[in-house]
């Protein structure tokens, strides 16, 4: 079996398109693989049982989002995430295995579902609908 990295980035034009995060292959403790300045954060716990995360919470403040960033986490199956420009060039065509999770910051993408999947989906918020959301390319 190939050995692969905790995480690959992708870049296109030095720009951060996307990043493969394989959590079962995390080092021990809290791992975060995403840059503070990203709009979605990715993170992996890896610990023992009778670990304690001490009790807390989040402050309200207003941050600034230009963009939805979206990250995909396949629990079961097989996934193809390619990897386009805005204006439908292929950058990259990617297989995201079960286990295996990609975060996308910039640039477009499709899902082909290759296997039976079960897939979690995360995204920034709030969500202001398709229609302002998002637009759907033409791919080359």
């Amino acid at each position: 079996m190939e050995n692969k990295k905790d995480i690959e980035n992708i870049y296109h034009n030095d720009i951060l398109v996307a990043s493969i995060i394989r959590p079962l292959q995390s080092k021990d403790g809290l791992s975060f693989f995403t840059h503070d300045d990203n709009f979605i954060q990715v993170g992996v716990w890896n610990y023992e049982a009778g670990e304690k995360l001490p009790a807390h919470y989040h402050t309200e403040f207003e941050r600034t989002a230009y963009k939805t960033n979206e990250s995909v986490l396949v629990l079961k199956g097989e996934i193809i995430c390619n990897l386009y420009t805005e204006s439908g060039n292929l950058i990259k065509k990617l297989v995201i295995n079960e286990g295996e999770m990609i975060a996308q910051f910039n640039e477009a993408h499709e899902y082909i579902i290759q296997k039976d999947s079960i897939v979690v989906e995360t995204k920034n918020g709030p969500y202001f609908g398709p229609d302002k959301d998002r637009v759907r390319i033409d791919t080359k």
